[in-house]
């Protein structure tokens, strides 16, 4: 939508997660370019210039566009295996085939990933790409290549991993990088596509892959390389018990004094999962501002654990959700996460008290805009703040039933998008991409994971 013109959006449910909660039982926005412009009770101001189009959302809720906070697209051609393994042997039988993944297949997944989260609300996505296997070609190109094409806001976590099988880790030697060149390339990736301006729809984080899979230098290095290019920092963290162990044998301290000790805490880092915390790891989250990617269905299929999310919130960490990689979370959707996120986090210590539908719609929403340090810009519906904007349609045989809308939603099947906004743009209409040719992407994966798993067998 060019500057000046305006849509305007009516007769439809919003809540805004604003740091007031603010709903309107029935109301309108105004979409001014790649901006809100207004919004509130009834119906628009009359007199408005420009208006491009109007939207009767009778039936609807509307919502910040969702914000996922961590993923692994080149796992969408390898969904359906290892799927009775926990984390550490999921890893054993997965890394061989993930060595053989090219730039075809890195941006057939991620166009994979990408249409199943946007036809689904998702407005902002991440991907946490570490797999770089030596003279496979430009991946982090064909990832941002594939997030532009979608037309979702996008963050590439451009990861790294320099501990292979022969340092005692678990990927194949040669799906490695050295230290050096792996610092390279990362800061090549920032300076070449990482854009810090508030309407920014790529941007770019220093993210090597996890304790087990990298060394302690460059762990180090690029904390200081993220904070010398001013971009955030990104990796796994307290994900299972293995892991625990493993920090204490090789370092002599749990995850997350390890990760303090490297330069990893602050406000400029979040770690997905976090299942295995103490009341001590929580704190220091708190206390720095470490925010927090939390994955329930991921951590659900690989057996990881429950994260203590109502202890976090209380505490004041910052968390929002993740879809995690399709690998282990083979739906790849994010807006089935509000309602696994309540559910799972009831099973825990807080029971019925742990989670509401608000909760879990701020986690999908607002929270994941801290986490990936956008709240300014996205995560909530106030004007000013960019157009990423959902119409959830909820007066089907699915939902017409519940009075609630937010509670529809979340507690509900999985609503259907009528309109999902980004920047201004529409890019989903009555659950289908406007930007992209669902059936032939859907193809081309089916293509790519054939032709990986053939490459695989071949080793």
């Amino acid at each position: 939508m060019a500057a000046g013109q305006r849509i305007v959006i009516e007769n439809c449910s919003i809540a805004t997660v604003d740091a007031d909660d603010t709903e309107y039982a029935s109301g309108y926005l105004v979409l001014a370019g790649n901006r809100i412009e207004a919004l509130g009770a009834g119906s628009a101001p009359e007199g408005l210039e420009n208006v491009v189009r109007r939207i009767d959302a009778s039936g609807h809720l509307a919502t910040p566009g969702l914000i996922n906070t961590h993923h692994h697209f080149y796992q969408w051609i390898t969904r359906g295996l290892a799927t009775d393994h926990n984390l550490f042997d999921w890893l054993v039988a997965l890394y061989p085939i993930w060595a053989r993944i090219d730039e075809p297949m890195a941006y057939t997944a991620a166009r994979g990933s990408l249409a199943m989260m946007a036809r689904g609300g998702v407005t902002t996505a991440m991907d946490h790409h570490y797999v770089y296997p030596r003279g496979t070609g430009d991946l982090s190109g064909a990832i941002i290549r594939a997030a532009h094409e979608t037309g979702v806001r996008f963050t590439l976590a451009r990861g790294s991993m320099d501990r292979g099988e022969s340092d005692g880790g678990l990927p194949p030697d040669f799906a490695v990088e050295s230290l050096d060149g792996a610092l390279a390339a990362t800061e090549a990736t920032v300076k070449e596509h990482h854009d810090p301006s508030f309407d920014a729809m790529t941007q770019v984080a220093v993210a090597p892959c996890s304790p087990f899979s990298v060394s302690t230098e460059l762990l180090r290095n690029a904390a200081e390389l993220a904070r010398r290019l001013g971009v955030r920092l990104h990796t796994h963290g307290s994900e299972t018990v293995e892991e625990e162990k493993f920090c204490h044998e090789l370092f002599g301290m749990g995850p997350t004094d390890y990760f303090e000790s490297t330069g990893w805490l602050g406000e400029d880092v979040w770690m997905a999962h976090c299942v295995h915390m103490n009341d001590s790891d929580i704190a220091a989250f708190a206390r720095t501002g470490t925010g927090v990617a939390h994955c329930p269905s991921s951590n659900a299929r690989l057996a990881a654990g429950i994260a203590r999310v109502p202890d976090m919130l209380a505490a004041g960490v910052p968390v929002g959700l993740g879809v995690d990689g399709t690998a282990s979370n083979e739906s790849g959707e994010l807006h089935t996460e509000l309602r696994n996120a309540l559910l799972i986090n009831r099973l825990g210590a807080h029971k019925e008290s742990a989670l509401n539908a608000r909760q879990a719609l701020r986690l999908g929403t607002h929270g994941g805009a801290r986490v990936l340090g956008r709240a300014a810009e996205t995560g909530s519906l106030e004007a000013g703040k960019l157009a990423d904007v959902v119409l959830w349609k909820l007066d089907t045989l699915a939902h017409a039933s519940i009075a609630d809308p937010v509670t529809a939603l979340v507690f509900g099947a999985a609503a259907p998008v009528t309109a999902s906004f980004v920047n201004g743009r529409q890019i989903v209409a009555d659950g289908r991409l406007l930007t992209v040719d669902e059936d032939a992407v859907a193809r081309a994966t089916r293509d790519e994971a054939r032709r990986l798993a053939q490459l695989a067998a071949q080793r």
